[in-house]
């Protein structure tokens, strides 16, 4: 079970690490962060491919340092209610997808599929991969997945 410590509420660090207190529910956070994620991705969407992956890329780099900083302040690597990596990587899946509730949808459940299952290389990232960064790349690594499956599913469709 998730015990969402009080600091989310009062540390604007830990409140975006924790998905904008979307990964303080008492139980599967990453579903909970990844569902946060979504109308980001309807607004997101809107954008030209270029700022949407800018924009993507800065949420990486700076959930880089707030996962870390979150993770040591807690004194929990990786602890579970920090879900920012699942915005991120929600957002990957979606890259240069438009937006549709089918398209969203099928996102969201290919994205928590490689997250939860952790084909190979995520879970050997998942385990060996430290800090802020190893938080992070996880989820990216399942966006990736995920991202060529929904591209795929689109050109098929």
């Amino acid at each position: 079970m998730n015990r969402c410590p009080q600091s989310v509420w009062r540390r604007p660090v830990h409140f975006f690490a924790f998905g904008l207190g979307s990964g303080g529910v008492p139980w599967a956070p990453g579903t909970f962060g990844t569902l946060a994620a979504i109308p980001f991705y309807w607004l997101l969407s809107e954008l030209p491919l270029g700022w949407y992956l800018s924009l993507v890329t800065v949420s990486f780099v700076v959930g880089i340092w707030l996962c870390d900083k979150t993770s040591r302040d807690l004194g929990v690597h990786d602890h579970s209610g920090i879900v920012w990596d699942e915005f991120v990587g929600y957002w990957i899946t979606m890259a240069a997808v438009p937006f549709s509730w089918e398209a969203a949808l099928w996102g969201f459940v290919l994205f928590r599929i490689f997250d939860v299952f952790k084909p190979w290389p995520i879970r050997w990232a998942d385990r060996r991969v430290a800090g802020g960064f190893g938080i992070m790349i996880d989820d990216v690594l399942a966006a990736i997945y995920a991202w060529s499956t929904m591209h795929l599913w689109l050109w098929l469709h």
